[in-house]
């Protein structure tokens, strides 16, 4: 299983298993990082402007062979246990979810000095994330959220609902008289 730089488990052996899309690929299959940040890596914009900034993938190769490769989670839900995300705006509570790193965009990343390092990442609820780095715990495990993971979840779900509930300044004003 891969390893974080300081030793603790990713729970998953290969991070490509896991990875999506390019976060720099734009819906036409061109290259945002080559359109973008030319002055970043001026041979790299170069190739893929001679190529009309498709894809390096858009050849016969796969996303880990382009050097600027990465896929971030979009934080919605837990991907091992499915606990969906619930934010409560203007509150500095800790989320539910958390960004989890499977590779680490460098050469410290636990994998092969000679594999390319990307940044991979996937969102895992709390519960998990301690799992997943503290046990054995793999990333596709069948797992459900934690009792205490569900509980939190619905906290702020109530809290949600409280603020679309609606009252007259008439209800308001009753409810503070007793009546």
């Amino acid at each position: 299983m891969r390893e974080t730089p300081t030793g603790t488990p990713v729970g998953v052996d290969d991070p490509y298993d896991h990875a999506g899309v390019c976060d720099h690929l734009t819906d036409d299959g061109r290259c945002r990082f080559a359109l973008t940040r030319a002055g970043d890596d001026p041979e790299f914009a170069a190739a893929r402007r001679r190529a009309d900034y498709d894809c390096v993938a858009a050849a016969d190769a796969e996303f880990r062979d382009c050097p600027h490769y990465r896929s971030t989670t979009d934080g919605r839900e837990c991907v091992r246990c499915g606990l969906e995300a619930v934010r409560i705006a203007h509150d500095d509570s800790r989320p539910l979810l958390e960004e989890h790193h499977l590779s680490y965009g460098s050469a410290t990343g636990g994998g092969d000095a000679d594999e390319p390092s990307h940044e991979i990442t996937v969102a895992l609820c709390r519960w998990c994330h301690a799992k997943i780095h503290q046990s054995f715990a793999r990333l596709d495990d069948d797992a459900a959220p934690d009792p205490e993971a569900i509980a939190a979840r619905e906290e702020r779900r109530a809290k949600e609902q409280s603020e679309f509930g609606f009252s007259t300044a008439r209800e308001r004003l009753d409810g503070e008289d007793g009546g």
